[in-house]
């Protein structure tokens, strides 16, 4: 199907107020437009290809990747932001191209050992333009990522840009209010089944939050001979879909009351139209009060933590004051972009392999200094 018949699809199917390619506001850098491809697929692409993309198979989201296989990573944890979005999306008739490429673009900006680098790295730039994962993905694409002779970055547009700043204040489009509220229930989710998983927490100690206790409830209802694994699994899955068709029972009912006629009236209004109820709002906060304190706060989650942050820490240090130890390419970048931003730089792109394995090359001497 050729773009024009795309683009009118998405004229005819989409809401009103969904996004649509044909009026995005554009790119950076001019260029042509794909004859079958939207501007928001080659956008979920040039991601999807993007080597900021591949190196989320190594980063961390709860579990740092060598305490073992099955937990969950940066790239499964965003594909399952993803998989979630899209289906918000689709309900919502919102641009789901659009949806897709933010959910799959919005954690770009995370380095290595997940919130703990980038609180380490936060404190080591307070003084030098600060680090937050949000700025840092969109730095990603409009600047770090070299594929194209043309342009640096990926060169996306300006809907998905915005998109990555969710925290600047800037209106949401629908599309990034839909990746947002997927994010929230895929991270509470999905680090509850990985702490579960792990043994660092107990069924038990679950029985005090509403959320879990309504699908735990549920599931033993409809099947009572369940084996503990695939009573956990199903359990998940519930409380996944009981969050999920909440979000979209409210959003339908704030998007019939408040009739938006485009995107941007949409995008302008005080409250956010595709969210939670306030119920469920309460609910999915008292279960991020329940993972705070007894799984990122577990004294084993505080170990890893704890060495995460050093080792971040000593190689800055270390690279900030001898920019001479850093590889020539990461050396002339640092010499053009400032030497802290420029060292930034090389430590956020790392995965947490090549952030340990850089630490033994700085700090160990029986580990070869650079690659071969």
């Amino acid at each position: 199907m050729h773009r024009d018949a795309l683009e009118e699809r998405e004229l005819r199917e989409l809401a009103p107020y969904a996004c649509k390619s044909r009026t995005s506001r554009g790119r950076l850098h001019a260029e042509e437009e794909h004859p079958y491809r939207t501007a928001y697929q080659r956008d979920r692409d040039r991601i999807v290809h993007s080597a900021a993309f591949r190196r989320l198979e190594y980063k961390t989201q709860v579990f740092v990747n060598s305490f073992g296989d099955y937990y969950r990573t940066r790239l499964t944890h965003t594909m399952e932001v993803a998989q979630i979005a899209r289906t918000i999306a689709r309900a919502l008739r919102l641009n789901e191209d659009l949806t897709e490429a933010i959910a799959l673009g919005h954690d770009l900006g995370h380095g290595p050992f997940g919130h703990t680098g980038e609180d380490a790295l936060a404190a080591l730039m307070a003084d030098h333009g600060g680090f937050e994962h949000n700025r840092h993905a969109l730095r990603i694409v409009e600047l770090l990522e070299r594929k194209y002779p043309e342009y640096p970055g990926l060169n996306l547009t300006a809907e998905v840009r915005a998109s990555l700043l969710k925290h600047a204040g800037e209106p949401l489009p629908l599309e990034a209010q839909a990746v947002d509220a997927a994010d929230r229930i895929a991270y509470n989710t999905h680090d509850l089944d990985d702490g579960l998983t792990s043994g660092l927490l107990r069924e038990e100690q679950l029985a005090s939050v509403a959320l879990w206790r309504t699908a735990a409830e549920s599931v033993k209802r409809r099947y009572p001979d369940l084996d503990a694994d695939r009573r956990r699994y199903h359990t998940v899955r519930m409380l996944i879909d009981h969050s999920v068709t909440d979000l979209l029972e409210t959003s339908q009912q704030r998007l019939e009351e408040a009739a938006p006629s485009n995107p941007e009236e949409a995008r302008g209004r005080p409250r956010r139209l595709v969210a939670p109820s306030p119920e469920m709002e309460q609910e999915q906060a008292d279960l991020a009060r329940f993972l705070f304190e007894n799984l990122y706060n577990e004294y084993r989650v505080r170990r890893m933590r704890a060495k995460a942050s050093r080792f971040v820490r000593e190689m800055f240090l270390a690279l900030v004051g001898d920019p001479r130890l850093l590889p020539p390419a990461a050396r002339a970048w640092a010499e053009a972009q400032g030497t802290h931003r420029g060292v930034c730089d090389y430590l956020a792109g790392m995965t947490d392999r090549e952030a340990l394995l850089e630490y033994r090359r700085l700090f160990h001497p029986e580990v070869g200094t650079g690659p071969a």
